[in-house]
């Protein structure tokens, strides 16, 4: 919050999709909302939001992956007198096939973004909010892959693994000092990650299977605010979570080996 008083959120990968979601139902709250991505319709998403809430929207575009972007959106923020209430770390990038058929720039890019940069935006707000002793609100986007390794997105589930446990213990540390911290867990959701037909995006929405971004959003904010640590929004992703528990590792291995997924790679 500034001295004027305004509530200010921040939400990295808020120009489309789940971050999107955040940013409209935050300024709907009343937030101020600073929309980060490195896409030029976060512009246009600022603007959107702006005239359909009245708040003030603000478009910060940076590439979320670059080793200084932490540092980088901080000084921004700083620099114009605005304090974040809520942080919301959404940017995600989904990197499909195996492993060994992949760039080390891919990797990289995935590791900085789920790990290193969201890390380091939660060290440098939660600093913030500490100092100024008036609470705070902390969101993590993992993922329902979190829950078991997952051949031919190896990198992504096990940054999102990394999310799962970096949350906890963030929501620990932190729970003294007003500032809530909540890890949220989607399946799949209704985003361009998936190339998927209409019909077929409809049939999986329907059916439960695939949420929308603005389901998702919603339940990770109700979450959020509540003071819950973790959210699994949906019961097809809540079954599938708890069932991965269950599931033998050489049930994964032989799936994977199959000639269904093998003609897809």
């Amino acid at each position: 919050m500034t001295i004027s008083g305004q509530k200010y959120a921040l939400i990295t990968g808020a120009a489309s999709g789940i971050g999107r979601e955040y940013a409209r139902q935050l300024a709907a709250k009343g937030y101020s909302p600073v929309l980060a991505d490195r896409a030029e319709a976060v512009e246009a998403a600022a603007q959107e939001i702006a005239a359909e809430y009245g708040v003030e929207a603000l478009p910060l575009r940076v590439d979320l992956a670059e080793p200084d972007a932490a540092g980088r959106i901080f000084a921004w923020t700083e620099e114009r007198g605005i304090h974040i209430d809520v942080l919301v770390c959404n940017a995600g990038v989904l990197l499909f096939g195996e492993l060994a058929s992949a760039s080390p720039q891919a990797v990289g890019r995935i590791i900085s973004l789920h790990c290193t940069v969201t890390s380091q935006l939660c060290c440098l707000y939660a600093g913030q909010m500490q100092r100024r002793g008036c609470g705070g609100h902390i969101l993590l986007m993992s993922s329902a892959t979190a829950w078991t390794p997952y051949p031919t997105i190896a990198a992504y589930s096990a940054t999102k693994a990394y999310l799962k446990t970096f949350g906890r213990a963030l929501h620990d540390e932190l729970a003294d000092r007003d500032i809530r911290v909540t890890t949220v867990f989607p399946g799949a959701v209704d985003t361009p990650f998936y190339k998927l037909g209409d019909a077929w995006r409809r049939r999986f929405i329907r059916w439960g299977v695939m949420s929308t971004p603005q389901e998702v959003a919603r339940r990770g904010l109700n979450a959020l605010f509540r003071g819950r640590k973790r959210c699994i929004p949906g019961v097809f992703t809540k079954l599938c979570v708890w069932g991965s528990r269950l599931i033998p590792g050489w049930t994964v291995r032989a799936a994977f080996r199959s000639q269904f997924v093998q003609r897809r790679l």
